[in-house]
């Protein structure tokens, strides 16, 4: 298990390139199982999730070429279907969450899929059943044994009908799309996610040959082919990773220029950044963060605290609460973090205690943040990553702390930030990473 050893306090300066966005990563690759023809994908990237995901669709019988970093050629015209029986398929898979959005493409295309229970973090209860239960209703019959914990899905043909969908789940979604495309007349899905990843691929598909309208609303249309060919892919700047360096840089008063953020594409993400009191201006599509000794965090208009809460797309990210979490605890002001989506994600706060922030947790949904204003600096203190956004979250609050901070079980860090100790010491950080 790998560390990161933190010595904070220091101001950054520069200019970061955000990676290619992991959660579409992750959509996108599975999507390459819908065609026998060459898909090219560029702007992965590099990170444990992508890399797991990419060996297993190989060890599939997908093709893969590497043709520089960050752009691969895929070709799934000979998948080994035994293969997804066989214990080295349900080790590999049930590690890695995304691996849950091979079975819309499998089924489609094969009539048959199988799935362990796949892992990820563990940040609460992330159920299944909107995945299964829409495919269900385009034809599939589902069994689960509860014992080996093995999922199989299979169906003569699909055919399309309406679907309203209990849950705007990003992952179920994309399952379903991806099996629509190939099923026989008209899907409609209701409550449909519409984050930008989901209309990425959406996009994706039409580029292969898919008929998919409502693009980027809640109320999906998808017309049935026959089939699906080759196309090239260029994955979004990952938002989660944007959101992460804005907080990084009001925690740490630096001046930091984000490139090429995709600006159209980050939602209300920038707008709730400011309600905390952080200026920020636009530079073509780059974010200049200015170095800051202090931000204000805006209140209701009737005076009552701030509270930021989590929503489905075009609502804000869970993944970024934590972050606005951290960078609460040294804001003027107070603010209430809600994490209505998971259950888990807010416990990593007695970490923040123990470095000195004035938190209190009420449930595990609810956090209210006293912010010091800078007037008590956090001290550093070793701790333990427990899963990717916590993980980032408290590497930010080591770097704007005084002393030595150490994180362990930095491979959760590793699953979704590329090189993230490189870049930052490109800016001026000191990060060491300890085996």
């Amino acid at each position: 298990m790998a560390s990161f050893e933190i010595h904070g306090g220091k101001k950054l300066k520069g200019e970061v390139i955000p990676q290619g966005a992991k959660n579409e990563a992750l959509q996108i690759l599975c999507a390459v199982l819908l065609t026998p023809e060459k898909v090219t994908i560029s702007n992965l990237p590099d990170i444990i999730d992508v890399n797991k995901l990419i060996n297993l669709l190989q060890a599939m019988g997908v093709k893969i070429e590497k043709v520089e970093k960050g752009t691969y050629i895929f070709q799934a015209k000979d998948v080994n279907l035994d293969y997804l029986k066989s214990e080295d398929f349900k080790q590999r898979a049930s590690g890695l969450r995304g691996s849950v959005m091979i079975i819309g493409p499998l089924l489609a295309r094969f009539g048959k899929a199988f799935m362990p229970k796949p892992g990820g973090d563990k940040i609460g209860r992330r159920r299944l059943d909107t995945h299964f239960e829409g495919l269900i209703k385009l034809g599939a019959k589902f069994n689960f044994d509860s014992k080996e914990h093995f999922y199989t899905v299979e169906a003569k043909k699909l055919e399309g009908l309406y679907i309203h969908m209990d849950e705007a789940s990003v992952t179920g979604t994309a399952n379903i799309v991806m099996a629509a495309s190939l099923a026989k007349g008209k899907t409609t899905i209701y409550n449909a996610a519409c984050e930008p990843y989901l209309q990425q691929l959406c996009k994706m598909l039409n580029n292969m040959g898919a008929k998919i309208t409502g693009i980027g609303s809640n109320l999906l249309h998808i017309e049935g082919v026959k089939s699906l060919g080759g196309c090239y892919h260029r994955i979004l700047p990952d938002m989660i990773e944007i959101g992460s360096f804005i907080g990084l840089a009001a925690m740490t008063q630096s001046e930091i220029t984000i490139k090429d953020v995709g600006y159209e594409h980050l939602g209300i993400i920038p707008q709730t950044f400011q309600r905390l009191g952080i200026k920020m201006e636009l530079r073509g599509d780059d974010l200049y963060i200015p170095s800051q000794k202090s931000y204000e965090v805006d209140t209701f208009i009737d005076g009552s605290i701030l509270t930021v809460s989590d929503a489905p797309w075009p609502g804000f990210t869970p993944d970024l609460l934590s972050i606005v979490l951290v960078v609460a605890t040294q804001a003027k002001g107070s603010v209430l973090i809600h994490q209505k989506m998971f259950e888990s994600r807010l416990f990593f706060t007695d970490k923040l205690i123990d470095m000195g922030a004035q938190i209190i947790l009420c449930d595990p949904h609810r956090a209210t943040v006293i912010g010091m204003n800078r007037e008590t600096n956090l001290r550093g203190i070793q701790m333990t990553s427990p899963d990717i956004r916590a993980g980032v979250s408290l590497l930010i609050a080591a770097l704007s702390a005084e002393g030595k901070s150490v994180i362990h079980n930095i491979e959760q860090i590793d699953r979704g930030y590329q090189d993230i100790d490189i870049r930052l010491n490109n800016l001026g950080a000191d990060i060491r990473r300890m085996s």
